[in-house]
């Protein structure tokens, strides 16, 4: 499954992810911190990573501990990206599914990321579980994003609150949810537990065109795709009209609390194209 050509990545290269929050933990990389200094002012090391500047490896610390490790200044800062994934069945739904729309959408940022010299972890999120990547950082690892992303099936269900606290958060950063959110109790649990673990929130809501205006008429039978429940409806004008003021309740609400939050919230259609959503839905929202 190819996620998106070379024609487009091209497009991606003279753009950056803007991070609202100004980083005071990591490594080498473009952001800003708060700490004093330049960016040749020594701070510490960590251990060398696949994808890492090797003019930033101490060949004398390699000497001594027989380890690679890669020399931290005190000006520029990485930001750790965690993307999370909503895994579930509900995602493999639509003429344009929406799973395809938020793969597309996590590569990129993770593309993005990489080449901001930022460190990555894309999680996928399934049932009541969280499986992560290894923590990727340099170009040089999206190759290991790719992989990793065509890895995903989409089954189940997901229960996001449970999922988001099986992670551990070391330092602040920056967490990306992609989901059409139908999840057992909302997202508000899970934006309180993401702030209190000092992250920046970016919520990407994508839902299928045939969720948001439905073309339906008649007597229907309806399976809801995570838990085989079946539903005769019968579908009038009436029903419809109800129906969409419901999604749109749906959508306010996840809105209203994340700007109440502080959070960044996104609504895309699966239908809508990647570009649009990337250099319109981002640039507005100022992810880019």
């Amino acid at each position: 499954m190819k996620i998106f050509d070379s024609d487009f990545l091209k497009k991606l290269e003279a753009i950056a992810i803007k991070s609202r929050m100004l980083m005071t933990e990591g490594a080498g990389g473009n952001r800003k911190s708060r700490s004093k200094g330049s960016s040749v002012e020594f701070s510490d090391f960590r251990e060398y990573s696949d994808g890492d500047d090797f003019r930033r490896i101490d060949w004398n610390a390699y000497g001594r501990f027989d380890k690679l490790f890669i020399k931290l200044f005190m000006e520029e800062r990485e930001a750790f990206i965690n993307v999370f994934i909503d895994c579930s069945k509900s995602m493999d739904f639509g003429s344009v599914k929406k799973w395809d729309t938020g793969l597309k959408l996590s590569a990129i940022i993770t593309y993005l990321a990489l080449g901001n010299m930022d460190r990555v972890c894309i999680n996928m999120m399934k049932d009541g579980a969280l499986r992560p990547s290894q923590p990727m950082t340099g170009r040089a690892s999206f190759d290991r994003c790719i992989k990793f992303l065509e890895s995903i099936e989409f089954s189940g269900s997901t229960d996001i609150n449970k999922c988001i606290k099986l992670k551990e958060f070391h330092s602040r950063g920056i967490s990306i949810i992609v989901s059409d959110f139908f999840t057992p109790e909302g997202v508000e649990e899970t934006i309180k537990y993401l702030l209190f673990k000092k992250q920046e929130i970016i919520l990407i809501h994508i839902l299928a065109n045939e969720e948001i205006n439905p073309f339906m008429e008649g007597q229907i039978k309806l399976v809801d795709s995570e838990t085989g429940n079946l539903r005769d409806v019968a579908v009038t004008p009436a029903v419809l009209k109800k129906y969409q003021q419901e999604v749109e309740k749906f959508i306010n609400n996840i809105k209203e609390f994340a700007n109440k939050m502080g959070v960044t919230y996104i609504q895309v259609s699966s239908e809508q194209s990647i570009e649009k959503i990337i250099f319109e839905e981002f640039t507005k929202a100022g992810i880019i």
